[in-house]
């Protein structure tokens, strides 16, 4: 494995500062938008909660936000319900510059709410209310195709995929993107407690695994995915995820770090160490710091020196957040990701 670089010149990092202006480098972010609903305190139980603290979420709205919020361009494509707090959540993603003219709204059903509970580690136990709620109406008529055909990066969950219409729209939503060549980044970012059964949620995440150019899991989904297996054994890895079409995996590891794995090399990134008072948001706020900096140097998983330079610089956007609470609150700016750099040591 590569050594662990902890310096670099991370003020020359490709990142875009054109703003949701410059299309050369969208990254057009697809799936749900909803309300996280996090406990003021930690520690304790959804029951237990003194109150809580409204905060926007939905990890493909999270990675567009945390793109914009370090100088990138992104869009949302979403469905929210047709009430107060989808046009929240649309005022929201306007506000942080994120083009949302691929958000529709719902009339028949009500934007999701999930209830955060966080523990004394600050990690965490979801409550979901979406019976069914508007992102899973999603249709594919509703899709906004010019906006999807500008992706330079087209990123994705699987959330959508648990439930028609939504899944049929998430599908072509990638061949429209695809076709007009963008690269698919996925990451699944596993809700168990969402799907219908665990081999379910297995078999519907593998689903479309084969055609994402960038594929980000964490351990624990190495775990899920593979029936059992040893996340950290690497010949696990490459043999039952890795496929011929992917140009880049990472595995992350929360504070310890990352690994990655091309079709040329493969390393590990360590992590920065934070106390974590809420790690919601975290691993999107990773997506974002490395896709800002692919949709500006296309073929930035070639080279390894900067492939590790920008994991890094990712790594520090999911430290960043973990320090307040609730997952588009918390998203770093680029600003702030670049002062702490300065403070790794040598």
């Amino acid at each position: 494995m590569a050594k662990n670089p902890t310096s670099g010149n991370y003020e020359d990092l490709p990142l875009n500062t054109g703003g949701a202006d410059n299309k050369s480098s969208l990254v057009v972010c697809f799936g749900e938008m909803l309300i996280d609903f996090v406990p003021t305190v930690s520690g304790v139980s959804l029951a237990e909660a003194p109150a809580f603290k409204k905060a926007p979420g939905g990890a493909p709205a999270n990675v567009a936000v945390g793109i914009s919020r370090l100088g990138g361009s992104s869009a949302f494509i979403g469905k929210v319900g047709d009430d107060e707090f989808g046009y929240l959540l649309a005022d929201i993603l306007k506000k942080n510059n994120v083009n949302n003219s691929g958000m529709r709204f719902d009339r028949s059903a009500r934007t999701a709410l999930a209830f955060v509970s966080l523990r004394a580690d600050g990690e965490r136990e979801f409550l979901f209310f979406r019976n069914p709620s508007a992102d899973m109406l999603f249709r594919e008529s509703e899709l906004d195709l010019k906006l999807l055909e500008q992706a330079k990066i087209f990123h994705y969950g699987s959330i959508s995929l648990i439930e028609e219409p939504s899944r049929s729209t998430h599908l072509a939503a990638m061949t429209i993107a695809q076709k007009a060549g963008s690269i698919l980044s996925y990451d699944p970012n596993l809700r168990l407690k969402l799907w219908p059964s665990a081999e379910a949620a297995r078999k519907g995440i593998m689903s479309i695994w084969d055609k994402a150019d960038i594929i980000k899991i964490s351990e624990d989904e190495v775990t899920f995915l593979t029936g059992g297996d040893d996340p950290n054994d690497d010949n696990v890895v490459l043999k039952k995820l890795f496929h011929p079409n992917l140009k880049l995996l990472l595995v992350t590891e929360g504070s310890e770090g990352c690994r990655y794995y091309t079709k040329k090399f493969r390393g590990r990134v360590a992590g920065i160490k934070i106390k974590a008072v809420d790690t919601t948001g975290a691993g999107d706020a990773f997506v974002s710091g490395i896709l800002s900096n692919i949709a500006s140097d296309i073929n930035l998983y070639q080279d390894e020196k900067r492939l590790r330079e920008a994991l890094v610089f990712a790594n520090v956007c999911g430290a960043l957040t973990v320090r307040e609470r609730g997952a588009i609150p918390a998203l770093p700016t680029k600003e702030a990701v670049l002062e702490m750099l300065q403070n790794i040591p040598e």
